[in-house]
């Protein structure tokens, strides 16, 4: 398929997601236009630069600017693209559903711009949504916004991303596999055309109905989170255990084909905007359908209490008053988002303990201040709160860190320990002046 014959692509809501998902449609040759509710965010796309700090977005935004453009006006959108992508929040409710408020918004302003508008056009919710939710609600609300039934002039699709926040447009461009629940063959062959053209390589892609995939999104993020709390467990184990080393158990585990390597780490609990909602999700919706959700359950209790193994694990090197400098404050390097991150809640923690904590980000240090307020300290720089503190705590695992100079650790008369939670800093590197500990490590 020629760049002449690709379908045009609409984005809907131009925000973390939206942005990296416009950018990289136009990188691959696709005409896309963007159509946001916020001016500053379509301003900026048609500027060339967007306001998101993520690897390589605004590269491929300058890059591709010939193909990329965005609006406010709904009617434009429809008129210029032959599907729409819809990636607007879904925030969770009090019951731990996911709200469809944002979604349903947006199918009512794209229904309504279809009825002046002739011909196919497919809509594809990107955004994660409870299974279920696109037969009962999503479809109705676009059939009768729009006057049209899904069919032969309507196609509409469930596929969500498997995307992380710092890695956005690499993994869009190098997904393991691409999900389709399709309203019905037409819109699912159109949707998979457009993704083996978007992706560098080839992806399976896994079709199904609406149903199966919703069902399916929130499993591939619970059975992730089950590994990482697992994982966790072990290191706790081995914490106990002289002698014992989580890494080396964990490797023997992801040799196992049957396993797997990836997400087997003992370190900090998992954090951000998708794994703990979706996991409180994903027992939720058990709970309603009388279904057991025991391991789903677990998996959060185990998440929640690593913020009291690490505190306690602090008590035991530091007393109340104690200097400590907390570096690494985003729930995952190469990002700003300090939503359900550990290193956030770990310094909470510590500060309502009677603990001196000095904070530092390469890029998370504002909106974690933000967040904690007074009971924390903002470092004025990385050097700074490695100088000046009595405990080093490395929380987040930012390639910045690999490069702290040994010298900044040394102190008159004693070795600073240094509480290393993802075996970012090199032992053999900081021997002569302090005491490197991993989580996990039988010490």
């Amino acid at each position: 398929m020629t760049t002449a014959t690709l379908p045009r692509v609409s984005v809907v809501g131009l925000g973390k997601l939206g942005a990296p998902l416009a950018a990289v449609l136009a990188s691959r040759g696709f005409s896309v236009i963007g159509l946001d509710v916020n001016k500053t965010f379509v301003d900026a796309m048609n500027a060339g630069k967007m306001p998101i700090v993520e690897p390589q977005l605004n590269e491929l935004i300058a890059a591709n600017k010939e193909r990329l453009s965005a609006t406010m006006d709904a009617n434009e959108a429809i008129q210029k693209s032959d599907a729409s992508f819809v990636i607007v929040p879904t925030p969770s409710d009090s019951t731990g559903f996911f709200s469809n408020r944002f979604v349903l918004q947006a199918m009512e302003t794209l229904g309504k711009a279809l009825r002046n508008k002739k011909g196919y056009h497919m809509v594809v919710i990107t955004s994660t949504v409870m299974p279920g939710t696109m037969a009962a609600e999503i479809a109705p609300a676009l059939e009768a916004a729009s006057g049209r039934k899904i069919g032969p002039e309507l196609g509409l699709c469930y596929n969500p991303e498997f995307i992380a926040l710092g890695s956005v447009v690499r993994d869009m461009l190098f997904p393991d596999s691409i999900l389709v629940g399709q309203s019905d063959p037409k819109a699912g062959d159109m949707l998979a055309t457009i993704y083996l053209q978007m992706c560098e390589k080839k992806p399976p892609v896994q079709r199904m109905n609406w149903v199966s995939a919703e069902l399916t999104k929130i499993s591939v993020n619970t059975y992730v989170t089950t590994k990482i709390s697992y994982a966790n467990m072990l290191a706790d184990i081995c914490d106990r255990l002289p002698g014992a080393d989580v890494d080396v158990v964990t490797k023997a585990l992801g040799a196992d084909t049957r396993i797997g390597s990836k997400y087997l780490k003992g370190a900090m609990g998992y954090g951000g905007p998708c794994f703990p909602r979706d996991n409180v999700a994903f027992a939720a919706l058990a709970r309603k359908l009388g279904a057991r959700a025991d391991v789903a359950e677990a998996t959060d209790r185990i998440n929640n209490f690593q913020i009291e193994r690490l505190s306690n694990l602090v008590a035991k090197f530091a007393k109340a008053g104690t200097r400590i400098a907390l570096l690494g404050l985003s729930y995952k390097p190469q990002t700003p988002v300090v939503e359900e991150s550990h290193s956030v809640k770990l310094a909470a923690n510590l500060a309502d303990a009677g603990y001196v904590v000095v904070v530092h980000d390469p890029l998370a240090q504002d909106a974690a201040l933000a967040v904690l307020g007074d009971k924390v300290v903002g470092a004025s720089s990385l050097e700074s709160a490695v100088r000046e503190c009595d405990l080093l705590i490395v929380g987040t695992g930012w390639p910045e860190y690999k490069e702290i100079d040994p010298a900044w650790c040394k102190r008159e008369g004693q070795r600073l320990t240094v509480l290393d939670l993802w075996r970012t800093l090199p032992a053999e590197k900081f021997e002569a002046v302090a005491d490197v500990l991993y989580l996990g490590s039988g010490r």
